[in-house]
């Protein structure tokens, strides 16, 4: 029987049991919805006789189970306080959604919680005779104590993954079994991992926690020694699929059978003992991919000798997550073998009824398929881990998946030793549990800066992601240029940078390819279907034909970023809004469409079919020769408002106050800090090519960012010879990418600066006093489109970062110096 038949089969079978052996409440099972503020298509259809009642656990499907989603029993606790034994709760929740979501009934926060049930054991299940009884946890948020009749059988800490228990030896012979689960859950008040969950929302990115039960919970009878996992691993070289049987009990004298299937064909045939590392053949494999996301069926059975002992449905898929270089000889990603762009979405996996749980399994799977209806192939499933029948459906769909580990709170000070463990912990626990899912290629350890302590450390974290699961590629950190990381590990299989409107465009290195890991955030307030009743994004546009028009815009930059600078990812934020964040093709009710979704399929089909590692874009020139560049900047006149440059013909205006002071060597400019610049009255750069920018500076005071040298551009400065005082440091910089100096710098001292952009090697490369300083990696900035300014820079449109002191001998190069040239000019003194 295929594991689709076994599914649909399991789904009749929890109807039948429920029929069969009804729960059995202490107190009237009276439940009533809270009122969401934004209701989804399929909020209506929840009530407490259809609580998720799918089979929770599509890779290890067994035939026999009970569902015990539905209406328990409820009560706030306090710390400290004993079980309620025996003691009917006087409130009633429907599980498994989080208190905290208008489904459940509660619609509040609390810390602690008491959960209470009673069940039956169906008598065919022959419990304590040829039969234990596993009580399994899909997940709940955050520390799980669970009693059986009084005997605490477990406890679990973690709010993403799921956790199961033999109850058999707490069960009574006869009647009702009562069930109490007490849960605490102090989400950011702690450094347990929360991804995007907040205590308060903030009317920004952070939202709505979801506490207590949130996953199914669900009982199943399994012979004493069964099958607990399967760890498997497609080898599509070997034309097999390497599985692990994992098993609990005694499994002495047994034999592990496993059979895969095409349909009703078996294709492949293995014996071997448990634990053993055993191959299925597979021969002339049918490869899994987006285009044909096909599935076999794997049927695995526990025997002695003829006698099926246990026995679980389950199903793979043959695919290669890999990497190579392309015609352009950058490093790409690539599946099967074949270069293939990810074109991806951020998915938060938020409802406004539900919050952290779907309202329905329908639910779950729409916005998964609305990616492929947009066009996407990859989903970035963003700090947050979802209930298997999730990636069950990525897989189906032909979805590949990204998947982060749900993050520690943001914070600027480091997360203390034990937080540190637990997150390392849970980061296991998600990789082990989750690696027979086809879908899941990368895996992702850190978001930005989020609960990083140590750049080392990240890097190990990410050797240690890799070495148990060599078969994905490993996202040290998404975002590694952003929001209090640490800096680049160097480690991992991607460099990943976050630019918002975006693209993002770092470019790969020999050992690591490149992505954009967000960009995007384009905006659009729906009347009668926002949380707050208005919203915010990176960008907003008045009207959907204006939302389209620069999404398309925006897609167009990303193949270009593609084509030019070898990113092999672009994740657009975000497929839905979520509570204040207005910036998804779907308003957070998933009621209405905000874009021509025509127009955005047809875009990105686009960059995924054009990102073929071809390249594109001829190569730079070779510059203008010689020791002075295009443009060059003596302020040696030392009196007037007007200064002429020795080589080019650019005019330089003095103005805000900009003033004369000595400099080095001979007359310099003073800068007052706040409204002085010299103006060029030309770009001078093109920034689409190679170029140098010189200067002799010296700061009167640090702190804030100050800027010596800068061409503007739409939005932005095109770059940034700076001072960096989120850093304290020089910087040669794009928006979100610094080339920094080592070591703070001194005031009341001249240095001797130098930006170099080398666009074949896609490196900004920064020089302080004529030795290399520091260096970054990136591609296209933003566009140079005003004049060249010294003192000052701009961003978001506005004029900023003003220099405070005195700047000299500044020169423009149309090339990208090399070190020896850059030497010999800092010791010319020029």
């Amino acid at each position: 029987m295929s594991v689709r038949r076994v599914l649909t089969l399991l789904t009749t079978i929890v109807g039948v049991l429920a029929l069969a052996s009804p729960a059995v409440a202490a107190a009237d099972p009276v439940w009533r919805p809270g009122t969401p503020p934004l209701t989804t298509p399929w909020t209506h259809l929840v009530g407490p006789d259809n609580a998720l009642p799918e089979y929770p656990r599509p890779q290890l499907a067994r035939q026999r189970w009970q569902n015990l989603n539905g209406v328990w029993e409820f009560a706030g606790a306090a710390a400290g306080e004993a079980p309620p034994f025996g003691r009917p709760l006087a409130e009633r929740v429907l599980v498994p959604y989080p208190i905290e979501s208008a489904l459940s009934g509660i619609q509040r926060r609390e810390d602690r919680m008491w959960y209470r049930r009673t069940f039956l054991v169906p008598r065919q299940w022959r419990v304590g005779r040829d039969a234990r009884l596993r009580l399994n946890f899909g997940a709940v948020d955050y520390d799980a104590v669970v009693w059986v009749n009084g005997r605490q059988v477990t406890t679990h800490r973690g709010g993403y993954d799921s956790f199961s228990v033999d109850v058999t030896d707490a069960l009574t012979p006869t009647g009702p079994q009562e069930l109490i689960v007490g849960v605490t859950d102090l989400t950011d008040a702690t450094w347990q991992p929360i991804g995007k969950q907040r205590n308060v929302p903030d009317r920004g990115i952070f939202y709505t926690s979801s506490s207590g039960i949130w996953q199914t919970v669900w009982l199943e009878p399994v012979a004493p020694a069964n099958i607990t996992a399967l760890d498997q691993t497609p080898d599509v070289a070997g034309a097999a699929l390497g599985l692990t049987v994992r098993t609990s009990g005694d499994t002495a004298g047994l034999t592990v059978e496993a059979i895969a299937f095409d349909g009703s064909r078996a294709v492949g045939r293995v014996t071997g003992a448990p634990g053993a590392r055993l191959r299925v053949p597979v021969p002339d494999a049918k490869l899994w991919s987006p285009d044909s996301p096909f599935l076999y069926d794997l049927r695995v059975r526990l025997l002695r000798g003829g006698r099926v002992v246990d026995e679980v449905g389950s199903y793979f898929g043959m695919r290669a997550i890999g990497t190579a270089r392309g015609a352009d000889g950058r490093l790409r990603m690539t599946l099967n073998g074949r270069i293939l762009f990810h074109m991806s979405t951020l998915d938060q996996g938020f409802w406004p009824d539900g919050i952290h749980t779907a309202p329905t399994d329908e639910a779950l799977r729409f916005d998964l398929e609305q990616h492929k209806v947009l066009g996407f192939n990859t989903v970035r499933k963003h700090i947050k881990v979802e209930p298997d029948r999730w990636y069950y459906h990525a897989d189906r769909l032909g979805l590949l998946v990204w998947q982060d580990m749900p993050a520690m709170r943001l914070s600027d000070q480091p997360p203390p030793p034990d937080a540190r463990a637990q997150f390392e912990r849970e980061l296991r626990t998600m990789v082990d549990k989750h690696s027979g899912f086809p879908s899941i290629v990368v895996w992702v350890p850190f978001n930005e800066g989020w609960g990083e302590w140590d750049r080392a450390e990240t890097g190990r974290i990410a050797d240690e992601v890799k070495a148990a699961d060599p078969s994905r590629l490993v996202d040290a950190h998404s975002g590694v240029n952003c929001c209090l990381s640490k800096g680049d590990s160097g480690r991992g299989d991607i460099l990943d940078h976050h630019q918002y409107v975006g693209p993002a465009s770092p470019v790969p290195t020999a050992t690591r390819v490149s992505a954009d890991g967000e960009h995007g955030g384009l905006g659009l307030e729906v009347d009668g279907h926002m949380w707050f009743g208005e919203g915010h994004a990176y960008e907003m546009a008045p009207d959907p034909a204006t939302l389209t028009r620069r999404y398309v815009e925006n897609q167009r930059d990303v193949l270009t970023t593609a084509q030019r600078c070898g990113i092999s990812a672009a994740v657009y934020t975000q497929i839905t809004d979520v509570e204040h964040e207005v910036n998804g093709f779907f308003t957070y009710d998933r009621q209405v469409r905000k874009l021509d979704f025509d127009q955005v399929r047809a875009v990105n089909e686009a960059i995924i079919r054009s990102a073929d590692g071809s390249g594109g874009g001829p190569a730079p020139g070779p510059g203008t020769p010689g020791a002075d560049g295009i443009a060059y900047y003596p302020f040696s006149e030392g009196a007037g408002t007007v200064t002429a440059d020795a080589v080019g013909d650019h005019d330089a205006t003095l103005t805000g106050g900009a003033s004369w002071t000595e400099g080095h060597p001979g007359p310099g400019i003073q800068f007052n800090g706040s409204t002085s610049t010299v103006d060029t009255g030309a770009g001078i750069l093109d920034t689409a090519g190679n170029y140098t920018v010189a200067a002799w500076v010296k700061l009167d005071s640090l702190g804030g960012f100050a800027t010596a040298v800068s061409r503007d551009g739409p939005a932005n400065s095109a770059f940034f010879l700076q001072y960096s005082g989120a850093d304290n440091r020089f910087a040669f910089s794009f928006t979100g990418v610094r080339a920094l100096a080592p070591a703070a710098p001194e005031t009341g001292r001249w240095y001797h600066l130098v930006g170099v952009r080398d666009v074949a090697a896609g490196s900004l490369t920064l020089y302080v006093d004529g030795q290399p300083a520091g260096a970054a990696n990136a591609c296209d900035g933003d566009p140079g489109t005003g004049n060249t300014v010294i003192g000052r820079a701009k961003f978001a449109g506005n004029p900023v970062d003003f220099w405070r002191g005195a700047i000299d001998q500044v020169h423009l190069f149309d090339r990208a110096l090399p070190a020896a040239e850059v030497a010999a000019l800092y010791a010319s003194g020029r």
